[in-house]
C-alpha cells in the first residue's frame, strides 16, 4: 500500500508542506497521484484536523498521536492494516515522482525490515522515501517502547534495511524551510 505522510506541524516550514504546490497541485495530492498506479490502496496520513481541507475521494489514516515524528504517521497506518507493505513517501520531497517511486519499488527486499533510498552524498538511509515491511513495523514498535530517540533513520541503522541507491540524489532532497523551499522549486524551474 502507498503512504504519504503529509500530518507533521510543518514549524520550521511556517505553513502546511503538503499544501505547497511544486506541480500546480498540493503535493500530498501529488504523491497521492504519483504512487496510485503503482500501490493497492493509497492513504494520506494527516492530523484530525486536517480533513476539512481534503479533496473528497482521497482515502487517509488520522494519525493516532502515540508516537513522536514521523513514527506517528508510520504506525498509525501499520495499526490500521497490520499485515501490509506500505511504500512511503513524505510530502516534503518535491522532486520524488512515479519513475523515482518505481525505481524504488523495483529494488525491494521483502527479506528486509525497510527498503529505503539513501543518497550517495550520505549513505544513510531515508525512512521516509522507503518501503516498511510488516516486521519492520512490528519491530519498530518494539525498538520505541525502551529507545531514548523516535527518529525513523535511527531505527533503520540499527536494523535490517536494503539500501537503494537513486540514479539522481536530488530525488530525496527535502524542503523542511523557506529556502530549502525556494531552492528546489528554481530546480523544477518555477518562480
Amino acid at each position: 500500500m502507498g503512504l504519504v505522510l503529509a500530518g507533521g506541524q510543518s514549524r520550521r516550514m511556517g505553513t502546511d508542506k503538503g499544501l505547497l504546490k511544486y506541480h500546480g497541485k498540493p503535493q500530498r495530492e501529488f504523491l497521492y497521484e504519483q504512487l496510485e498506479p503503482l500501490c493497492d490502496r493509497v492513504f494520506l496520513s494527516i492530523r484530525p484536523e486536517q480533513r476539512e481541507s481534503l479533496l473528497p475521494g482521497l482515502d487517509y489514516i488520522l494519525d493516532e498521536n502515540r508516537y513522536k515524528g514521523p513514527f506517528n504517521g508510520l504506525l498509525s497506518a501499520h495499526h490500521a492494516f497490520p499485515g501490509a507493505a506500505w511504500l512511503v513517501i513524505a510530502c516534503d520531497l518535491p522532486l520524488m515522482d512515479r519513475s523515482a517511486l518505481a525505481f524504488l519499488l523495483a529494488r525491494r527486499d521483502p527479506e528486509a525490515m525497510a527498503t529505503a533510498f539513501a543518497t550517495r552524498a550520505s549513505g544513510l538511509p531515508e525512512p521516509l522515501a522507503a518501503i516498511w515491511e510488516p516486521a519492520g513495523l512490528r519491530e519498530a514498535e518494539q525498538y520505541l517502547a525502551s529507545a531514548e530517540s523516535s527518529c525513523p533513520r535511527k531505527y533503520l541503522l540499527n536494523t535490517k534495511t536494503t539500501l537503494v541507491f537513486p540514479e539522481d540524489d536530488l530525488w530525496v532532497a527535502n524542503a523542511n524551510e523557506p529556502g530549502e523551499y525556494k531552492s528546489l522549486r528554481s530546480k523544477l524551474n518555477l518562480p
